[in-house]
């Protein structure tokens, strides 16, 4: 009876190894699978993250670049529009010797000898005209046009029969044009 007790000792103890056995493996299989899914998880997270990093970058990139482009151009404007006016500022200081040469020549006295020094004056004139033309610089035409506080500086209002309301009557001094931009405004006399 002994022999028969341990040999269901031995038989029971066979039992249980062999099923503590055959779970192992069902829970390495399973512990394996659970450590598989947590790292797919983990990778999903660590690939959705690089993704969403990624796409920032690109997102800084194209705005980087864009705003590049527009440095780009805006510099490439503003060099085409300062060799535009790059005269300017001599054309602007010669406007009054302009208007002096014209006062000059409005004031010449009738006579021999004084003629021959007008018409040189006249010349000079001209020539400095000519460079100044030349270099974009134009009159503006006011008399008889409406007033517009961009070109004119109106001075004062003055009844008129012969223009209607906010028209110019007289030119008082000249306004003068640089290409497209107004160098000097008109001083003029509107109609009320």
């Amino acid at each position: 009876m002994k022999e028969e007790q341990s040999f269901a000792a031995e038989e029971q103890e066979q039992q249980e190894t062999t099923a503590a056995e055959s779970q192992e493996p069902v829970n390495e299989a399973g512990a394996a699978e659970a450590q598989a899914e947590e790292i797919a998880d983990q990778g999903q997270d660590e690939l959705a993250r690089l993704k969403a990093e990624a796409e920032e970058t690109q997102q800084r990139f194209v705005r980087a670049q864009a705003d590049f482009d527009n440095f780009r151009r805006r510099t490439q404007k503003e060099k085409e529009e300062l060799a535009k006016y790059a005269s300017m500022k001599l054309v602007t200081e010669l406007v009054p010797v302009i208007d002096n040469f014209e006062r000059a020549m409005a004031t010449v006295p009738e006579g021999t000898e004084s003629e021959s020094f007008s018409k040189g004056i006249q010349m000079i004139f001209r020539q400095l005209e000519t460079v100044l033309n030349n270099e974009g610089l134009t009159a503006m035409d006011t008399v008889g046009q409406p007033f517009n506080p961009e070109f004119h500086q109106a001075i004062m209002q003055v009844e008129s029969d012969e223009y209607e309301e906010g028209t110019v009557v007289e030119e008082v001094q000249k306004g003068y044009m640089l290409k497209d931009k107004v160098l000097r405004p008109a001083m003029v006399k509107v109609s009320s």
